[in-house]
């Protein structure tokens, strides 16, 4: 049984025709010849040849023009085609950015790690200073101020650090893991005792935390929420931390304290006033512990050491601590800070 019969067109040098195609092509073609070490040569020989294998795939033509016919045409368009989008590929950037019309620069993240109590604050002094900064982003982690510095000093990539409380900002000024330069006191903050707003308790000082119908309290965890360590300051400085132990529940920051009064799942809590403020028709304030018997409520802010962007940061900073910041500020109930505690 024989195979298919071969033409001249399957392989370059073979068959009757050879000859007839080796003539067709223009330049040095190789007609048939088998060099020494037995292999076919390529060549360009145009709609005769057809395509070559083995080593006849290293085409070579030392001189002369090119193939001719459909083959040869081919590899024409496809050079032009390159050739163009090559062009394309480096002259399309220069004629959008001529025409204005260029791809947008690589967006600018600033991370801000922030006391929860100033959620609502910060989220619109940064709507203002995006309007303001095109391209930049804001991306804010709110917690407690201790969760927030461990998280620091773990090696979270921050930018900006806003605490309720200078001991979180001062350890980390220890660490050498701030920027001193920016640090910055820019509010303040007052104390106040929350119930439910549908309570029937009679809350008007601390000593009716003694009372016999109350049985739950929520405090922010001392260990790492300043309303919390503010509020079992003032206890202990009336003589009452200790008595009311039993009723005492923690919570992980000052807005879950706020949540669980609002929920009415405890009788009363410790919050901030202006935390209080959020929640109007859910909670209402009882009283308020006197200010002499905790420290003063400041609220620190300063870049860190490793910020991605701490030109953009301290730009945010600078609209926090300044005017338009300051009047955001007082419209979410937080007072300016004494002038002696500023930086």
């Amino acid at each position: 049984m024989t195979g298919p019969r071969r033409h001249a067109t399957d392989f370059v040098g073979f068959g009757p025709n050879a000859r007839l195609a080796g003539r067709l092509a223009p330049g040095r073609a190789v007609e048939g010849r088998r060099p020494r070490d037995g292999s076919t040569l390529g060549t360009t020989m145009g709609a005769a040849a057809g395509p070559t294998v083995g080593r006849a795939h290293r085409r070579r033509d030392p001189g002369g023009v090119r193939g001719v016919g459909p083959d040869a045409a081919g590899r024409g368009d496809r050079r032009v085609s390159s050739a163009r989008t090559t062009v394309a590929r480096f002259l399309l950037p220069a004629l959008l950015a001529a025409a204005g019309l260029a791809p947008p620069a690589r967006a600018q993240e600033v991370t801000v790690s922030a006391a929860i109590s100033t959620k609502d604050a910060v989220e619109e002094v940064g709507r203002a200073f995006m309007r303001a900064h095109p391209g930049v982003t804001l991306r804010y982690s709110f917690g407690s101020s201790g969760e927030l510095r461990q998280q620091i000093e773990a090696g979270a990539p921050v930018d900006l650090f806003i605490s309720a409380s200078h001991r979180q900002m001062d350890d980390l000024a220890r660490r050498g893991l701030i920027r001193g330069e920016t640090h910055r006191v820019f509010a303040r903050n007052v104390l106040t005792v929350v119930t439910p707003a549908d309570s029937r308790l009679e809350l008007r000082r601390p000593t009716d935390l003694l009372a016999a119908g109350l049985a739950r309290i929520v405090v922010g965890n001392p260990k790492t929420v300043p309303a919390g360590q503010y509020a079992a300051e003032s206890l202990r400085a009336l003589g009452l931390w200790e008595k009311l132990q039993p009723r005492i529940v923690f919570a992980e920051n000052v807005r879950q304290a706020l949540d669980y009064v609002s929920r009415g799942e405890v009788d009363a809590g410790f919050v901030y006033t202006t935390d209080a403020a959020t929640r109007p028709g859910r909670v209402r304030e009882a009283f308020r512990p006197a200010e002499d018997t905790y420290g003063p409520i400041l609220y620190p802010v300063a870049v860190l050491r490793d910020a991605a962007e701490p030109a953009l940061a301290e730009a945010f900073l600078d609209r926090l601590v300044g005017p338009a910041g300051q009047a955001v500020l007082k419209r979410f109930g937080f007072e300016p800070p004494p002038a002696a505690a500023r930086r």
